[in-house]
């Protein structure tokens, strides 16, 4: 039986506040990304008093996940640092285009960002590194397939796109247009194909 999942989107960064593609660059959170962090410590500490079961915690090992991780823990009263991390769970890579707006990429490569628009899901920027959300859905189904207990992860945008696909069953393009919050928390339930925010 796979276990059931509580995933948090971390906290905003002054790039999300800029709408910067972010992908894979280690941007801090800000003071408004601390506080989401904080109140999703809060929220989570009530939800998981009912669950009477132990759970993991894991992150991306990037300095915005482990911060907001740290955060959640420390307002649930638990050590911050008690937590382990996972390369599977790094956000897409948007390789040249990361640090860019989508209003600086029309200007210098629109046939690219049209392109992009049409087919979001399988698409992949220019960069010997980029990913499409789909080879990205690749790697973090690999880390759901290596779930053993009821875990607890705080982990990207992207790879919160992938789980509505691969549990939710949702089309791929829908699923790569699904806002991702941060300031709510995700269940997901594997085994009955259960996703949604809290």
């Amino acid at each position: 039986m796979s276990p059931i999942l509580y995933v948090i989107r971390h906290g905003q960064t002054d790039w999300n506040a800029e709408r910067r593609l972010q992908g894979q660059k280690d941007i801090d959170l800000n003071a408004i990304g601390r506080e989401q962090a904080r109140q999703n410590g809060v929220d989570l500490g009530e939800i998981l008093a009912f669950e009477n079961q132990p759970f993991d915690f894991v992150a991306s090992p990037l300095r915005r996940t482990r911060e907001t991780m740290e955060i959640v823990r420390g307002a649930m009263g638990l050590p911050p640092k008690g937590y382990e991390t996972d390369d599977r769970l790094i956000e897409v890579s948007f390789g040249a285009w990361e640090g860019f707006t989508l209003k600086e990429l029309k200007a210098t490569e629109p046939d690219r960002l049209a392109e992009r628009k049409a087919h979001k899901w399988d698409f992949i920027p220019p960069g010997d590194d980029a990913e499409s959300y789909e080879i990205l859905s690749w790697r973090v189904g690999s880390w759901l397939t290596s779930i053993e207990r009821p875990t607890v992860c705080v982990s990207h945008g992207g790879v919160i796109r992938t789980l509505f696909r691969l549990i939710g069953d949702v089309a791929k393009e829908e699923a790569a247009e699904i806002p991702i919050h941060q300031d709510q928390i995700l269940k997901v339930d594997p085994e009955m194909k259960i996703i949604g925010w809290m």
